[in-house]
Formats: structure tokens, C-alpha cells, sequence
């Protein structure tokens, strides 16, 4: 899975630069922030505004994220658009994971908190 990780001195943004976060990759991506949270960076801005497609393991995955996080550490999703909001909204995901329209308004938030 391609990744792109810019850290900044509060967060860490990783940028999804895959159209799918389905059953072939999204285990990479568990693997990556697992990797920071064991480095210590447990707050991650997740940006997937270049996703298109996302099946429920994607959002299994994500779950399994922000419960590795667990209270330590924060968790936003930046981006969701498309069919790929919908899948938040449809399966009442959107209330559970703290999510921003764009990286920017969630860059925002994690310099505030």
C-alpha cells in the first residue's frame, strides 16, 4: 500500500495514495500505525480523500486502529468523500470516528487539542 507520512510535532498525517482500502491492503495499513503507536505517535490524522472504494474489511481495519489507539491516543479520519462517506454514514461509522472534511480542518483540531 502506497502511504505518505508527514510528521509534524503534535500528530502524524498519513495520506492513503491508494484508491482502495479493501482486504489486499488494508492490512498494511493496521501494520503502519501500528508501527507509530509503538513509536509513541498516537495522535494520526488519517487522510483518505484519494480512496474511492473501501469494503468492510477497510473499515474493520479501522476500527481495529482506533481501538489500538484507545484512549492514549486520537484518531481522526480527513477526506472521506463519495460512496466512501456514504459507507461511514450507512453503517453509522461517521459516529464513531471523529471525522473532517478535509486535512486541513483536521490539522486544526490536533494543534488545538
Amino acid at each position: 500500500m502506497k502511504l505518505q507520512t508527514i510528521e509534524k510535532d503534535e500528530f502524524t498525517i498519513i495520506k492513503v495514495e491508494e484508491k482502495r482500502i479493501d482486504a489486499v491492503n488494508a492490512p498494511e495499513l493496521r501494520q503502519k500505525i501500528n508501527e507509530l503507536s509503538g513509536t509513541g505517535q498516537t495522535r494520526v490524522i488519517l487522510d483518505i480523500s484519494n480512496v474511492t472504494f473501501m469494503d468492510s474489511s477497510g473499515l474493520g481495519v479501522l476500527v481495529s486502529i482506533l481501538k489500538m489507539l484507545g484512549g492514549s491516543g486520537e484518531l481522526i479520519i480527513a477526506g472521506a468523500n463519495g460512496i466512501v462517506s456514504d459507507l461511514f454514514k450507512l453503517t453509522r461509522m461517521d459516529r464513531i470516528f471523529r471525522m473532517c472534511d478535509d486535512p486541513e480542518s483536521a490539522e486544526q483540531i490536533m494543534t488545538v487539542a
